[in-house]
């Protein structure tokens, strides 16, 4: 017979758990076992992670969390320090979908209302969510395992009454235990008979820690790491032994047999749990809020409306050319066969907000070129001049949600936000939450320190491992013959000493893993009713601005149909604001976004700047490598600075010689083909912007857009 790890904590249980999701789910299914249960301590931060991760191995995915309990008889909120400290351990399973939802209500309130020390639910509050979920008598952190050990034999007894009550027979069960723990095994042993008196069933478990025998050094290092000490001091926390990993059967069976005659039932009421829990946690649909829009309209109408009138207002007469007319159609019709006619009056609201308070923004991104946006007033440049194409935005070839990139000045970001929350309500809109994980220096310097290595030797070993912005470099890459961060002095290192061949092995099975949550600079989640229906919440910290943090990842949010909202702080724009300010007290004339010249006679004196190289504080061009791209080129249109900071990247950098020689006339401008003239003329022949890309594929290969 199989079995199945019904108590599993990954990396996400972030003091002491070091299991990456997908490693413990190809554990599993290496063991030949038909399951697996995610249950993180008080959090749910990994559960559509490793739903997909167990459905993609085959196994079924248990969605769980070990939760956090009061006192009997207190509150979720209370806070007095002689009563309040003191909590339990909570094991709860989603059984089916309505369980699912409640253990996101748990995770969510015991977070945002019962957080003191641990993220707390009280017995009350338990009893209003129990449906649909599984729960057990716990680890020996546990309610009904405290009262035993504590000599409270009748209590205790009370009290599993009360959990069988409120779960039912059929979905409690007494939990056991074994990991060299003396005070456990008289636990197990008055636990065990409890469940013929009651009617319900045994079940044995592993306190997963980690995924396999091995990796218990690296995890007490681990824990020296989240708790500031060394694997030198005695009075460090550590597990009880090296048993915290995912067992196979006989091994469970090998476990309990010294301490505790358990039936077979005991290990085969693993399984019977995992085929009672059914989940699916995809969901296709999308969940846009809904917005006020004037009586008589419909999303789709009233968008038509708006862009219309927009493109009457900005294209005038020309706003009749058949070819204008076609890309209003075809952008409307794409837009709603999509279903994001509300999405774009979402947007289009925002940038209103923004204007009537004088709020300065910019769309950046593949968004700029959509007409739709231009006509609505959500972007302002104007996509059919400048050659901008639609489907780079959205395409009903790859359906996704469509996302404008929003820059506001970075002291006016929090009043967007603020009017976001004001606009769809408190319990709709939250800030993310982000994994900050151990990068490999850090998890150098932090394994060294935990296992007491010279600061000086540790520093050394760090210092070889790249650090190159945007370009992350693994350990295995600094050691792997070949690849371009390859350092043979710290492969001669690692084989010639055993402290370093220790640092770098242990620090390699801890990077990666998350070290602590913060909050997205930029991203906010908004949806059509509570988030606590989609996704588990998490107690504002300090520096957030709305009242919740969503636990799970913008990737996974936007994956489930939720509308991600950027708002982009950029000092640039705070910068340019108060330069026009000044200018219109001093001189009276007033510029903004739209009427700053940037081509013509007006923008001439700017290119004469942008071509001396002095542009300290420029934003994007001023680093040295771009100064000296622009005293070569010596830019006289504004298309020439575009072409330049689509060039100015790995890749397409080498091509910027070849640019300026035909920018200047040095060297002959050719076409391989004589359809690709129209398309690449403005940039000499060489191919530079995605759009050209499009348009070659689309022209000469027939490809659609």
């Amino acid at each position: 017979m199989s079995f199945v790890h019904l108590h599993t904590h990954s990396e996400y249980s972030l003091l002491d758990g070091q299991g990456r999701i997908k490693k413990l789910v190809a554990e599993a299914k290496r063991l030949g076992q038909p399951a697996l249960a995610l249950t993180d301590h008080g959090v749910m931060h990994g559960a559509v992670e490793f739903f997909r991760a167990c459905k993609e191995a085959e196994i079924r995915p248990i969605i769980g969390v070990e939760a956090y309990q009061t006192v009997w008889g207190r509150p979720m909120g209370g806070r007095d320090p002689q009563f309040d400290r003191e909590n339990y351990h909570l094991l709860l399973l989603a059984k089916n979908m309505t369980g699912y939802r409640n253990l996101l209500k748990i995770a969510s309130h015991s977070q945002i209302n019962g957080y003191y020390y641990r993220p707390r639910i009280d017995h009350d509050f338990l009893a209003k969510h129990a449906e649909g979920i599984i729960a057990t008598t716990g680890c020996m952190g546990a309610e009904v395992p405290q009262l035993l050990s504590q000599g409270k034999e009748k209590e205790a007894y009370e009290r599993l009454g009360w959990y069988v009550e409120t779960f039912g027979k059929e979905n409690f069960f007494i939990e056991l235990q074994e990991h060299s723990i003396e005070e456990l095994r008289p636990i197990n042993k008055a636990l065990a008979p409890w469940a013929g008196k009651f009617g319900i069933q045994l079940l044995a478990t592993n306190d997963v820690h980690y995924v396999r025998a091995e990796d218990a050094q690296p995890h007490e290092v681990l824990l020296c790491v989240q708790t500031g000490t060394t694997i030198h001091d005695e009075k460090r926390m550590r597990l009880s032994d090296q048993s915290y990993f995912l067992k196979s059967r006989a091994q469970m069976e090998t476990t309990f047999r010294p301490y505790l005659d358990l039936p077979a039932s005991a290990f085969d009421n693993s399984l019977l749990i995992a085929e009672m829990c059914e989940v699916d946690l995809e969901d296709r649909n999308y969940h846009l809020p809904d917005i006020d829009i004037p009586e008589g309209y419909t999303y789709e109408s009233y968008l038509r409306k708006l862009t219309e009138e927009g493109l009457e207002r900005l294209y005038g007469e020309n706003a009749k050319n058949p070819e204008v007319q076609e890309r209003k159609e075809r952008e409307l019709q794409i837009i709603h066969q999509m279903g994001f006619d509300v999405y774009f009056l979402i947007v289009a609201d925002l940038c209103d907000f923004a204007r009537s308070r004088n709020i300065w923004w910019n769309v950046r991104g593949s968004g700029a070129g959509s007409l739709v946006a231009y006509c609505t007033g959500i972007t302002g440049i104007d996509p059919l001049k400048n050659n901008l194409i639609f489907e780079r935005f959205l395409n009903p070839a790859r359906v996704s949600m469509p996302d404008f990139d929003l820059d506001y000045p970075d002291d006016q970001r929090e009043e967007m936000i603020r009017y976001t929350v004001q606009k769809y309500g408190d319990d709709q809109v939250a800030q993310i939450a982000t994994m900050n994980r151990m990068k490999a220096r850090a998890a150098i310097r932090d394994v060294g320190r935990a296992t007491g290595i010279e600061l000086a030797q540790v520093d050394r070993i760090a210092k070889m491992i790249p650090a190159i912005p945007g370009k992350p470099v693994t350990i295995q890459d600094v050691l792997t013959e070949g690849h371009e961060f390859y350092n043979p002095d710290l492969v001669d290192l690692v084989k010639r000493e055993k402290w370093a061949q220790d640092l770098v092995e242990t620090s390699m099975k801890l990077e990666g893993v998350a070290r602590n949550s913060g909050i997205h600079a930029a991203a906010v989640i908004v949806a059509d009713r509570d988030l606590v229906h989609y996704t588990p919440l998490m107690r504002a910290s300090k520096g957030s601005i709305t009242s919740a943090v969503t636990q799970y990842e913008f990737p996974i949010l936007e994956s489930i149909g939720l509308l991600k909202v950027d708002f982009l702080g950029l000092s640039t724009l705070t910068v340019m604001r108060e330069a026009a300010r000044l200018i219109n007290e001093r001189h009276g004339a007033e510029y903004t976004l739209a009427n700053i010249p940037f081509e013509g006679e007006e923008a001439a004196e700017a290119f004469k700047l942008l071509s001396s190289g002095e542009v300290s504080g420029v934003f994007q061009v001023e680093g040295q490598g771009m100064r000296r791209v622009l005293t070569e080129m010596r830019p006289t249109a504004f298309e020439h600075i575009v072409a330049t900071i689509s060039l100015y990247r790995p890749g397409p950098l080498e091509y910027i010689p070849q640019f300026i020689r035909r920018m200047h006339g040095e060297e002959e401008v050719e076409f391989k083909h004589p359809k690709l003239e129209s398309i690449l003329s403005e940039t000499y022949g060489i191919l530079v912007y995605q759009e050209q890309i499009i348009q070659v594929l689309s022209q000469l290969a027939g490809y659609a857009p």
